[in-house]
């Protein structure tokens, strides 16, 4: 019988901190009886959390420190290994965890994952990689916010990890496409157009050609990859789009004829609401790295953090990992 996967998450992370990372918790344990969790934080903290009983598969583990969500990435490496940040990376590093999941300073994890965790062989940065909201189907972008600069056969890397994950999620035969300002082949900046090269010779996936940013959200590929630079602006401005038009509908059923209709029309309200609500979206992979870290949204919701887990649950069960180092391996 295989052991339990283990699932490391730093409790202190966040905006919120244990405020989040508990509830979240003991409702995932509660879901996922089988998967142990492992909360490292500062003991006090975690404890005011906590109701008088918590799942027999959740362990807290008592760290000192906390990376601070204002913290400079190179001066939080030098706390060491006194952080819930590092502590939970460093479970995944020695075998311990299957899995990382931090709400913390994006930069502060991404050099630290580095540090501890380490790079897969074969993949010189690591990039973050998350489900888009699409029309249909599934489609994941990476990088989004890792690199502000990336060479060409980089691109190529994103493309091959973002088509494992994609197969990870269900996906049979992945379409990769580059995110550009125009289709036509002669658009973009050199790099662009050299990883465009690059893509079509690769046998690990279908190369789709270049996508234009209104086409993300269309499904119609599985795997769009740009650099962190374009697709940090690209996600932010989404995000902001999304709960643009949820708080339009909404307040077009508050007042006037709307209210009238709003009992009627409240399941497609709710619907329409979970679909473009950022939360159901939660959990970014930092793909790349020699181990799995998922990173929540510093602001994210007990709902949202437990979609995060839920991520990290599914990519370790995959074992995206080692299935996206065979394929590199091989490359």
């Amino acid at each position: 019988m295989s052991e339990p996967i283990r699932l490391a998450v730093d409790a202190m992370s966040g905006d919120f901190g244990p405020r989040i990372a508990i509830p979240a918790a003991i409702e995932f344990a509660r879901t996922f009886p089988d998967v142990q969790l492992l909360l490292f934080g500062q003991r006090s903290a975690m404890a005011r959390e906590c109701p008088a009983t918590t799942p027999k598969n959740i362990e807290f583990v008592d760290v000192p420190d906390v990376v601070a969500m204002d913290a400079d990435p190179r001066q939080a490496l030098r706390l060491g290994d006194t952080s819930s940040m590092w502590q939970a990376l460093q479970a995944v590093a020695r075998g311990d965890a299957r899995a990382c999941i931090s709400a913390g300073n994006t930069g502060a994890l991404m050099l630290m994952s580095r540090r501890v965790v380490g790079m897969m062989s074969g993949v010189e940065v690591p990039a973050i990689c998350k489900a888009m909201p699409v029309r249909k189907g599934l489609t994941l972008m990476l990088d989004l916010g890792a690199n502000i600069h990336c060479s060409s056969s980089q691109l190529l890397q994103f493309a091959t990890m973002g088509s494992v994950l994609a197969r990870a999620s269900g996906v049979a035969e992945p379409q990769v496409a580059l995110l550009n300002i125009g289709t036509e082949a002669g658009k973009g900046t050199t790099t662009i157009r050299d990883a465009a090269t690059l893509l079509a010779g690769s046998g690990e996936f279908t190369y789709a050609g270049f996508v234009e940013a209104d086409a993300i959200y269309s499904g119609a590929v599985q795997v769009i990859v740009c650099d962190g630079f374009s697709g940090n602006i690209a996600l932010k401005a989404s995000e902001g789009v999304a709960r643009l038009i949820a708080g339009r509908i909404e307040e077009s059923f508050k007042s006037g004829f709307g209210r009238v209709i709003a009992p009627l029309a409240w399941p497609l309200i709710r619907r329409w609401r979970a679909e473009l609500n950022p939360d159901a979206y939660n959990g970014a992979i930092l793909a790349g790295l020699a181990g799995t870290v998922i990173k929540s949204h510093g602001g994210a919701s007990v709902a949202a953090t437990v979609n995060a887990l839920r991520l990290a649950y599914e990519q370790a069960e995959f074992d995206s990992v080692a299935k996206v180092a065979h394929v590199l391996g091989g490359a």
